[in-house]
């Protein structure tokens, strides 16, 4: 198993993903700084070949608009394993405790 130094964003993007399923911008800016999100899940896609889903949310604004936002989805394949990366999160985690 590879041993993260640190935590960069794509590597938080992806912990958050496999632990909650989900993610949108306003979370990723809030919970990890990260304001390039679509860019990480590129990454994720690609590089990582990860099967994530755009879900489109609509909702009105505070002036009555009609506005829309998407929530990144990942769908859990049954062919991949996830507990490596379960564990590195988990790892990651235990060591910034100390």
């Amino acid at each position: 198993m590879a041993k993260w130094n640190r935590l960069n964003k794509t590597k938080a993007v992806m912990f958050h993903l496999v632990r909650y399923g989900s993610i949108t911008s306003w979370e990723a800016i809030k919970e990890y700084g990260a304001t390039r999100l679509s860019a990480i899940i590129y990454n994720l896609r690609y590089k990582y070949d990860m099967n994530i889903i755009n879900q489109d949310i609509k909702f009105r604004d505070r002036f009555g608009t009609l506005s829309s936002f998407v929530k990144y989805v990942l769908v859990k394949d049954e062919k991949k394993d996830y507990n490596e990366i379960i564990e590195e999160m988990k790892e990651y985690e235990r060591e910034k405790e100390d």
